[in-house]
């Protein structure tokens, strides 16, 4: 399998950075995270560039203070999945981003598959088991990259920090309530 996976590499490295391909590396994550063999489905490998995310400043030159000059050691909010995932949707303006999977990684990139979905797909559209309300309400939706990154994955007390989002717990935190009766 790392031999395999080795060269797969070297062949996605040959390729452009989006590309459509055929059928699913990984048939079984695929289909759990909601991929279907029928039309209307399709997959696209788009590679990110891995490491942090530089400021992007003129010759390093930031006005302020001290401590806002840093440069080259800050790290970007979003992981690679959910980048990945804007780049597809955004070159493929007519599909909605279902879901998405790692499939490979070099010291430069990492590759990851991502389903799309043609919403206005005669066979999407009659589906009753996809659509089951109405139009395909759930690839408006956030995917599950989307989610981690702010935190909201988790259930329970020990997540009540990060939900509804954090600048909400913010702002509730900084509120002060004074009540008619208390």
């Amino acid at each position: 399998m790392r031999f395999l996976q080795r060269v797969r590499c070297w062949e996605y490295r040959q390729l452009p950075s989006i590309v459509r391909v055929t059928r699913p590396t990984r048939p079984d994550k695929a289909r759990r995270l909601g991929y279907k063999a029928k039309q209307g489905y399709v997959i696209y490998r788009v590679r990110v560039r891995r490491g942090g995310r530089k400021r992007p400043v003129p010759k390093g030159i930031v006005y302020g203070k001290p401590k806002n000059q840093g440069i080259t050691q800050l790290k970007f909010q979003r992981n690679k999945r959910s980048v990945a995932e804007e780049r597809a949707g955004r070159k493929l303006g007519g599909l909605r981003v279902l879901n998405s999977y790692w499939v490979n990684e070099d010291s430069t990139y990492k590759y990851f598959e991502v389903i799309l979905v043609d919403a206005a797909h005669t066979v999407i559209r009659n589906d009753p088991r996809i659509n089951s309300a109405g139009l395909p309400t759930r690839f408006d939706r956030l995917t599950s990259a989307g989610k981690k990154h702010r935190g909201l994955r988790g259930k329970g007390h020990r997540h009540h920090k990060a939900k509804p989002s954090r600048r909400a717990t913010w702002k509730r935190n900084q509120t002060l309530s004074l009540r008619r009766y208390r």
